[in-house]
């Protein structure tokens, strides 16, 4: 399974270059890295449905059902289909 956030759909991406100086002396460190998404793997309750889901979310996600709540946020990342 990939990494990827089920609230935001946030996934990996590439990152991690060199600065110009480092870059113009003889030791030369190339390639990039990955650069991944703050996952947590959580139970949400969700009290309209009386349901557990257990997704993989990012913080940011995380914040993102505190402020909009269970039920509007996973409607909305369409976890919830009714």
């Amino acid at each position: 399974m990939s990494r990827i956030c089920a609230i935001t759909k946030k996934t990996s991406r590439m990152g991690g270059g060199y600065s110009n100086r480092t870059r113009a002396t003889q030791y030369n460190p190339v390639g990039k890295t990955r650069r991944y998404p703050n996952l947590q793997k959580r139970r949400i309750f969700v009290p309209e449905l009386k349901k557990t889901f257990i997704l993989d979310i990012s913080a940011r996600g995380l914040k993102t059902i505190n402020k909009q709540g269970a039920y509007a946020a996973l409607k909305k990342a369409g976890i919830i289909k009714s």
